[in-house]
């Protein structure tokens, strides 16, 4: 299975970005698959996930300007961030697992499969 992210860069205090995810060589019924970020010095954390009926999740801090969303026909998932803060810099990651997101949780270390991830900066 391979995860390939883009769409980071470096934006202003509550401007947006569109991050994607293509993934390949997995056929899986049920999946669960995921944004998480890491920032230096801290630990990696679940962003918002999304399983194979399209049951959504979001972690907090991310809610209402965070949208996960998936388009099977071209196998990709995407993050839609607006007004984006300062505290949103990191390094984001898009993960998957053939297992059900309740099931698996938020936990980044029951994810099987993580692309390289992308650069996600916020300047004030």
């Amino acid at each position: 299975v391979e995860l390939v992210e883009s769409g980071g860069g470096s934006v202003q205090s509550g401007g947006s970005l569109r991050l994607s995810c293509a993934a390949s060589g997995a056929s899986w019924r049920r999946y669960c698959m995921g944004w998480f970020r890491q920032a230096p010095g801290k630990e990696r954390e679940r962003v918002a996930t999304i399983n194979s009926v399209g049951t959504i999740t979001y972690a907090e801090s991310g809610k209402g300007r965070l949208t996960i969303s998936q388009d099977n026909a071209k196998n990709t998932l995407y993050l839609q961030m607006n007004n984006l803060k300062s505290e949103d810099t990191a390094m984001y990651y898009c993960a998957a697992a053939s297992s059900s997101c309740w099931i698996l949780g938020y936990a980044p270390r029951r994810y099987n499969y993580w692309g390289q991830g992308t650069q996600v900066t916020v300047s004030s």
